[in-house]
């Protein structure tokens, strides 16, 4: 997977993708405490409200950027990107009132709607063989979990020895270091998008998911991963400490097992997919989510004691490689159905509707969670998987109907 680093265009940018996804990581952990200064004991209250304008941009935002800066180049992009992320982390310690907190949050996060789908796009055409852009992947998807635990670690050892004021600088450090790292790249030469209606760029991306039969069903796979991770992501720290009575310790056990899991399927996803079509191994995982999480429901419902535990660790370990075993391989699919022009906006439509099912399934996992418990709660984002995971299989059955402007199933244009 490694070897893949030899390209120094896509090394340096994956430089710069880690270095800024832990300066994102470290701006989770300020945030936080930052928003326990202002709001004390509402301070959930107040990132809770924060995620959710996280989300709206990224839904909102994603689409729109690209329609409006489709006629530029990339690195300018990328570049500018970066520099927008840095000036508003730098602002937020000045932050006293909740509002500016959201105000800030949804320009940084605009910003990252930005320049996620249009790194993402960019990749395929530094790394055109199929077999490099896949090692690329899952070293991309490697990049994302090892960052969830080496993030958190990093600003503990950081706060032991400075205020978290500075972590904020540290953010700014990293994307200030990402921006100089892309300024650095060298980018191929890629023609420009022949000048269209702004809302036909506006909505081209959304349109090809809709004419392409993976790409519908990517849609659908989104909703699996979105109902079954937000599970994970909203309510751990609920069942760890909150049902099992255990300590912060095991929270952070939990979410690495869902890490790790996740990262031994990235690892071998080149290999697995030199021996399986990539709808062998998403429609599988699409499959397991569901099922898994409902053995987790029952776990929680009926299980005691130690077998509990090693239970639950097991089954989020397996929950974080069946994710994974989706999200991975997902942007061979966005490659394959779209062309140079047209991939940025591509991307950014997945960027969205991929957020977009977030968007609906945070809520459900948190209020239901509260309301009905979380075994309820289990079962209900089992349904909504299911119904994902069935629109999934309908999807990709359905007879393959050639797009033009676009390339084929096999990488060739109609």
């Amino acid at each position: 997977m490694l070897s893949v680093l030899r390209d120094q265009a896509y090394a340096k940018l994956f430089g710069a993708q880690m270095i800024a996804l832990l300066g994102t990581g470290l701006l989770t952990v300020a945030l936080g405490l930052l928003a326990f200064d202002i709001a004390g004991n509402d301070a959930g209250l107040v990132l809770g409200l924060a995620l959710t304008v996280k989300m709206v941009a990224y839904v909102a935002v994603a689409p729109l950027v690209n329609a409006l800066v489709s006629h530029i180049p990339r690195k300018p992009v990328l570049v500018g990107s970066n520099v927008i992320r840095g000036l508003v982390a730098l602002c937020l310690p000045f932050a006293s009132e909740a509002w500016q907190i959201y105000v800030l949050i949804f320009v940084l996060q605009s910003a990252s709607a930005t320049f996620t789908p249009a790194f993402q796009a960019v990749i395929p055409s530094i790394l055109p063989g199929e077999r490099e852009y896949t090692k690329a992947l899952s070293l991309s998807r490697l990049a994302y979990d090892m960052e969830s635990l080496a993030s958190p670690m990093l600003a503990a050892a950081l706060l032991t020895v400075t205020s978290y004021h500075n972590l904020f600088a540290g953010t700014v450090i990293g994307f200030a270091a990402s921006a100089l790292l892309v300024a650095a790249t060298r980018f191929p030469l890629i023609p420009p998008p022949q000048r269209m209606q702004f809302f036909h760029r506006l909505t081209g991306g959304t349109r090809a998911f809709w004419s392409a039969r993976e790409l519908r069903s990517l849609m659908a796979l989104n909703l699996v991963v979105a109902a079954v991770s937000a599970m994970v992501i909203v309510n751990t720290v609920v069942l760890v400490k909150g049902e099992l009575g255990r300590s912060q310790v095991d929270v952070a056990l939990l979410l690495g097992a869902y890490g790790a899991g996740s990262m031994a399927v990235a690892l071998g996803m080149p290999g697995l997919l030199e021996r399986f079509e990539d709808s062998t191994v998403m429609l599988a995982g699409a499959v397991m989510m569901p099922l898994l999480l409902l053995i987790g429901a029952t776990v929680i419902g009926w299980a005691q004691g130690a077998g509990q535990w090693a239970g639950l660790l097991g089954l989020w370990m397996a929950l974080g490689a069946a994710t994974a075993s989706i999200l991975t391989p997902s942007s061979r699919l966005l490659r394959r159905n779209s062309t140079e022009q047209t991939r940025p906006g591509v991307f950014a439509a997945q960027f969205s509707l991929s957020h977009a099912c977030f968007l609906l399934t945070y809520p459900v996992a948190g209020v239901l969670g509260a309301s009905i418990g979380l075994w309820g709660v289990a079962v209900v984002l089992v349904g909504i998987g299911a119904i994902g995971t069935v629109l999934a299989f309908a999807s990709w059955r359905q007879p393959v109907v050639p797009v033009c402007g676009a390339e084929s199933e096999r990488g060739t244009n109609c």
